[in-house]
């Protein structure tokens, strides 16, 4: 993937670095795989507004994507490589030999024409979907269930993959990009390959407009609110506003607001090194 340095025409454009979208082959979804997307500019069913900074933003479809790779044992062609508004990574359509048609997340070296598979003895290549007990070690994946047939689940982002670094009686341990290291089911399915459009983390917006494209209104600075609006509000002059802090009190830096979950015991190291007590 590219990036693409837009000249200074406007001033829009000055500071805008967008992608150039290099590996894209057709503008045109498979009609098929589409539905409609509805917006609700944060209200919710009384017509009330319950999520601020939401409203406007292009019109835009869905894309079915199958996270599931559950058609095992039949090869797929690449027909080509699409942008989708609804996720930072490409997605590939893939045309299968009885003549199903299927979206699947995009891995990085995916061309069209390639013909990649899904199943228990597929070769771990490019694309391929596999379980994670008949991949080598040090396998790049992305696309990985959580429980056997529930779907893929984690790293789907652009750029993103995790790497199976040890296989387990039961679990094989990977990490994953944020640097844990965590336990999954050996007999998950996960796709190899690293998530397409790596390059998007440097991409710039150039203008507050192409956030208000995307949906996203402008967010409004605790401390420059009223104290009944804010716990950061009020003051005389240009105050500071305290520690930071929600809306609702909680604070913002150094509270940690991750609650106790069952697939806790699963996670071996966490992200920051810190390794678990068993």
């Amino acid at each position: 993937m590219a990036v693409r340095k837009y000249k200074p025409v406007t001033a829009g454009s000055r500071w805008r670095i967008g992608n150039a979208y290099a590996e894209i082959t057709t503008d045109t979804p498979e009609k098929s795989l589409v539905h409609a997307k509805s917006k609700t500019g944060g209200r919710n069913f009384q017509g009330r507004r319950s999520m601020r900074y939401i409203g406007g933003g292009h019109k835009q479809k869905y894309r079915i994507i199958d996270f599931k790779r559950d058609k095992k044992n039949i090869s797929a062609t690449v027909a080509s490589i699409e942008y989708d508004p609804n996720r930072t990574a490409f997605i590939a359509l893939l045309h299968y030999a009885d003549g199903e048609k299927r979206y699947i997340i995009a891995p990085q070296g995916l061309q069209v024409g390639m013909v990649i598979e899904s199943g228990d003895s597929v070769a771990p290549e490019i694309g391929n979907a596999l379980k994670l007990k008949n991949m080598p070690l040090g396998t790049n994946v992305h696309n990985i269930e959580l429980q056997p047939g529930q779907g893929g689940k984690l790293v789907r982002s652009a750029g993103g993959s995790a790497q199976l670094s040890n296989k387990e009686e039961k679990y094989g341990i990977l990490k994953m990009p944020s640097g844990e290291l965590r336990k999954i089911l050996i007999n998950c399915y996960a796709t190899v390959g690293v998530v397409s459009n790596s390059d998007h983390g440097l991409e710039r917006s150039g203008k507050a407009g192409v956030n208000r494209w995307k949906g996203i209104r402008p967010r409004v600075r605790g401390v420059a609110m009223n104290p009944v609006d804010h716990p950061m509000g009020g003051g005389e002059g240009r105050a500071s506003g305290g520690h930071p802090r929600s809306r609702t009190g909680k604070y913002a830096k150094g509270l940690k607001t991750r609650k106790q979950k069952g697939s806790d015991k699963l996670i071996i190291q966490r992200k920051n090194g810190k390794k678990l007590a068993k």
